[in-house]
């Protein structure tokens, strides 16, 4: 849970699930929530990928997913899994022997959809080549590749329909005696998947992946998915999450931590607090927003920063931040420190200014924690 004894309104009791291993990642239990994206690159082309996942894992990222569809990519995933400094699970999809050579090529974990890998006997061999190469699995139930029995049943895509095929394969899981795998149900439907991942948590202990699949672009897709996964995640249900958006993989991973930082569940980096700015402000907030998104990117460590136009809220938010900015009129503005007023400085050199001391507090934030 997110312990907060002075707030307890702010509070989120995690639902308690089993942890598993995605690689050096773990999952489920009382991990972190880790933040997942994937590749969009042709897996074959093997720098291209490796550059992709590395710009992904520089903003955070936990582990990356690849598509493997053919068997360029799964000998494309050798050299890929080696050099990648996080976790790769392997996408697989229609062709179970994919799955069979992603995990002999290294792959951390095996994303397999019960709507399209195939009958038992497939699962078993999937099964068999997961454990003797130490690779966890992600059932992976998606709402547009439902089972065609299903359908037939239930009619149309749906709650019941999408938790009875996650629930069918981790029988065939189970049945095998393998127990390292996670689960996930998606649906670009925010009410369809919302009710699915509620009615998962109360059916299974198994680790939930969330998601909202096919969100859209980065806005739109932001806001769907904050949406959906932040009214789950405040539930306390999820122990892993991808934002899908059509747009960078970076994004996606910056759009799942801002998610987790707005919840109280991880914190990576400068958190700024920022007014949408009006005719009090006694500086260009946007600009000088943006600026300071962009120049403090680097920094890793978590810490808050309060950014506020004007004296009406500036001096309250500033008391909640380690490090803070009000415009105060006449080309100047006041810097707080830890939520005390410590000096004035001009509105000209405040961007530079700011970023110096963010640095300079994550030095000593380092050095703290390293004793």
């Amino acid at each position: 849970m997110s312990h907060n004894p002075i707030r307890p309104w702010r509070n989120i009791y995690r639902r308690k699930s089993r942890q598993i291993m995605v690689g050096n990642v773990p999952v489920g239990g009382d991990a972190p929530i880790s933040v997942q994206t994937m590749t969009n690159t042709d897996t074959s082309d093997v720098r291209a990928t490796l550059d992709q996942i590395l710009r992904a894992a520089e903003v955070g990222a936990d582990i990356v997913r690849v598509s493997t569809p053919d068997e360029a990519s799964t000998r494309a995933l050798r050299e890929i899994c080696r050099e990648s400094p996080v976790p790769i699970v392997a996408d697989i999809h229609f062709h179970y022997k994919r799955a069979i050579e992603a995990a002999e090529a290294g792959a951390a974990c095996l994303r397999i959809n019960p709507g399209n890998i195939g009958d038992a006997a497939r699962v078993k061999e999937v099964v068999r080549a997961a454990r003797d190469h130490g690779c966890s699995i992600r059932i992976g139930v998606n709402a547009g590749s439902l089972e065609k029995h299903l359908l037939e049943k239930y009619g149309e895509p749906c709650p019941d329909a999408m938790v009875e095929s996650g629930l069918d394969h981790i029988k065939l899981l189970q049945d095998n005696d393998f127990h390292e795998f996670k689960i996930s149900v998606k649906a670009s439907d925010v009410f369809l998947a919302s009710a699915a991942y509620q009615a998962l948590a109360d059916a299974t202990d198994a680790p939930i992946h969330l998601g909202i699949t096919e969100a859209g672009g980065l806005m739109a897709g932001t806001v769907k998915s904050a949406i959906g996964m932040g009214n789950l995640l405040w539930a306390g249900i999820g122990d892993t999450l991808r934002v899908s958006l059509s747009a960078d993989p970076v994004e996606e991973v910056k759009m799942g931590f801002e998610i987790l930082k707005s919840l109280g569940l991880r914190t990576r980096g400068v958190q700024i607090i920022s007014c949408p700015s009006c005719a009090r402000q006694g500086f260009d907030v946007i600009k000088t927003v943006e600026a300071l998104e962009k120049r403090l990117e680097h920094i890793k460590t978590p810490m808050s920063l309060s950014i506020i136009g004007c004296v009406v809220n500036g001096p309250g938010e500033a008391l909640m931040t380690d490090i803070g900015f009000t415009g105060g009129g006449a080309g100047s503005g006041m810097i707080y420190l830890a939520g005390k007023q410590s000096h004035k400085m001009s509105n000209e050199q405040m961007i530079d200014h700011i970023v110096e001391l963010v640095e300079k507090r994550a030095s000593e934030l380092e050095a703290e924690a390293a004793e």
